[in-house]
This record gives C-alpha cells, structure tokens and sequence, in this order.
C-alpha cells in the first residue's frame, strides 16, 4: 500500500471555504442571463472543478500512484463515449423519414375525418 502524505488540517478548510465560494458563484451565474448552452457549460465546469476538489483532497486522489490516473483515465473515456451513444442512433436514421412514437397522432384519421 502506497504510503499516504499527512496534510494538515488547514488544507480541508481552504478546499472547503473553495466549495462554498464556487457554491455562491454557481447561485450567482445562476441569476445572469445568459443563453441556456452557455449557462449550462458554465455550471458543468464549476461542478466540474469542485468534484475535483473532493476528489482529490477528500478521497486523496492527489497522492495517488499513476496506475489511478489511468484507471480514472479510462473511466472517463467510456463516460464520455456513453454520453454521446444516443447521439449514434440520431445519426444512423435515413433523412426524410419520420420516426412515429406511439403518442404521436396518427394522419390517418385526420384524413378520414376531412371527407
């Protein structure tokens, strides 16, 4: 087992008062107005950052050997891979046709009802 370096307890204070300040700029990007996509990049980065912090001084990931990173590394990989897979099934469709759900009304009797 690898051996741990010891923090002290300052540091969890300054990674938590970091928590909470991202926390109230996540509150105050929040209240800006700003268009939906950019909205949402901005809150997925500070999300981001902050599950790096705990990630890495909380769980001490950051003292970890390199076999952990590629691990992480991989991990990542396949979440970004399964994040866009339903992007593959949009893809594969020929252009033109109309994909029916069954909650989607039928023409047929929008048709029949004209006559």
């Amino acid at each position: 087992m690898a051996e741990h370096k010891s923090h002290g307890v300052s540091i969890y204070y300054k990674v938590f008062v970091a928590l909470m300040v991202l926390t109230v700029v996540t509150v105050a990007v929040n209240r800006v107005h700003v268009g939906i996509s950019a909205a949402i990049i901005v809150a997925l980065m500070i999300a981001a950052f902050k599950g790096s912090l705990v990630a890495g001084y909380f769980m001490h990931l950051f003292n970890e050997s390199n076999q952990i990173y590629r691990v992480l590394l991989l991990t990542a990989i396949f979440l970004i891979f399964l994040m866009f897979l339903p992007l593959l099934g949009r893809w594969s469709t020929v252009t033109g046709l109309q994909h029916r759900t069954p909650l989607t009304p039928s023409a047929a009797p929008a048709a029949e009802s004209q006559h």
